[in-house]
């Protein structure tokens, strides 16, 4: 079965929680502080592998979980980080973030890797608070949690060369000729159920891959038929081949479906018309190919047509040399617009800093405090002791919330709401 498109669930890691220790040995005397620190979380990782050809794999995996860092040890040891997990994907994967649609990472090379969600980082021990007014600290960090999201993996082909064309115009019977390639033929509309993939050999000792695409119709740019799922292969491709039924053996003009066929490319995203396009007149040896040849010339002045019998490997040899001297002088289309900020895995531009916190007043004696800083310090902290305690009241006393409450108008015994924990506000 053929998959080229995936949802999945992943999350990382959680950060190893810090312990609290002490050392307590013969001969030693005030060992002190010693609780190690927490085991990094494991992170889950995309990397290509030039042996996969299919998502299929994935589609029986919907959620990837990694492996959580360990705890901390006494002596200072640390905990053991939490294993990676390597999610084995073909080449020329896109991945994409579910929810904002944003591109995470498109690997195309062998052996390629991306870290798609992070483990989250271990906390601190004891050993980390000692200082000249606290020698023998009793609080400890906690573990970060790591990243957690919903991507898509969409499969991309690699091919140099694209067939496009309406069904039955003789596209897997062309790559059957001029490949090793064994797509299924017969004489039905969409025998072509999955992009098969071909090296193809040129006399002169070029070579090329040439992909053949389920069949397309009017309609395919906007979901009709299987054009809409298939025409993502034809993105990374540098030259279109497209094949038209000159002979018109279905009844359809083949003036009007190279004008068809070309709006459906023009309607898709990437710029596909953008690439060098070659029309290959295929079954020239029916009764009206000739008169449809010529009117399509008439119709379309300026297109490069070839005249081909594919059947019987007749009129090939120059489409492939001319597709190998396209090639050499066509560059890789880029798939992602170099100006569209969204799709950027790195964008380096002057933004705002962000505040460490901001307050919302819930009404009824009830304020909401939030922020990416002030939330890490609430989750790293253990509330099981009044040291612990007093150092997050210090925190946020340094980070200025508490005067930012009063300057809001809390007054004392409001309830505080921070991560969807409870406080008493007390002046």
């Amino acid at each position: 079965m053929f998959v080229d498109r995936v949802k999945i669930h992943c999350r990382a890691g959680k950060g190893g929680d810090g312990i609290v220790a002490f050392r307590r040995e013969k001969y030693v005397p005030l060992g002190g502080p010693s609780g190690g620190d927490g085991g990094n979380g494991g992170s889950v990782i995309f990397q290509t592998d030039t042996g996969k050809f299919t998502l299929l794999d994935l589609r029986y995996s919907k959620k990837v979980v990694a492996g959580d860092g360990e705890k901390g040890k006494p002596k200072k040891m640390h905990g053991a980080s939490g294993k990676d997990v390597i999610v084995r994907i073909p080449l020329g994967t896109v991945i994409k973030d579910a929810e904002s649609g944003a591109i995470l990472a498109d690997l195309t090379r062998p052996n390629q890797s991306a870290v798609i969600c992070k483990g989250g980082k271990g906390g601190k021990g004891n050993f980390h608070f000692k200082s000249s007014v606290n020698s023998a600290p009793e609080y400890c960090e906690m573990g970060e949690f790591g990243d957690e999201r919903d991507i898509i993996a969409e499969l991309k082909v690699l091919a140099d060369v694209g067939l496009v064309g309406f069904p039955s115009v003789g596209k897997s019977t062309l790559l059957s000729v001029v490949s090793a390639a064994k797509p299924e033929i017969a004489e039905y509309h969409f025998t072509t159920l999955k992009p098969n993939l071909g090296m193809v050999q040129v006399p002169d000792g070029r070579s090329f891959v040439m992909a053949d695409l389920p069949g397309l119709i009017e309609g395919a740019s906007l979901g009709k038929g299987l054009g809409h799922e298939f025409l993502r292969h034809i993105e990374r491709c540098r030259v279109i081949l497209h094949v038209i039924d000159m002979g018109a053996n279905d009844g359809r003009d083949p003036v009007e479906d190279y004008r068809i066929i070309n709006q459906e490319l023009e309607n898709y995203q990437y710029r596909l018309l953008e690439r060098p396009q070659i029309v290959v007149a295929n079954k020239m040896d029916l009764e009206n190919a000739k008169e449809n040849l010529k009117r399509f010339k008439e119709a379309y002045p300026n297109v490069e047509v070839f005249e081909t019998t594919t059947i019987i490997d007749e009129g090939l040899e120059p489409v492939l040399y001319r597709a190998a001297d396209l090639l050499d002088q066509t560059d890789i289309f880029p798939l992602f617009d170099e100006n569209d900020e969204t799709n950027q895995g790195v964008l380096y531009k002057f933004e705002e800093e962000k505040p460490a916190f901001e307050i919302k007043n819930l009404g009824n004696g009830r304020w909401e405090v939030s922020g990416e800083q002030i939330e890490k310090a609430f989750l790293a902290t253990r509330f099981n002791n009044i040291e612990a305690d007093q150092r997050f009241a210090r925190k946020m006393r340094v980070m200025g919330v508490d005067q930012a409450l009063r300057d809001a108008g809390c007054q004392d015994g409001d309830i505080i709401v921070l991560c969807n924990t409870e406080f008493e506000f007390v002046e």
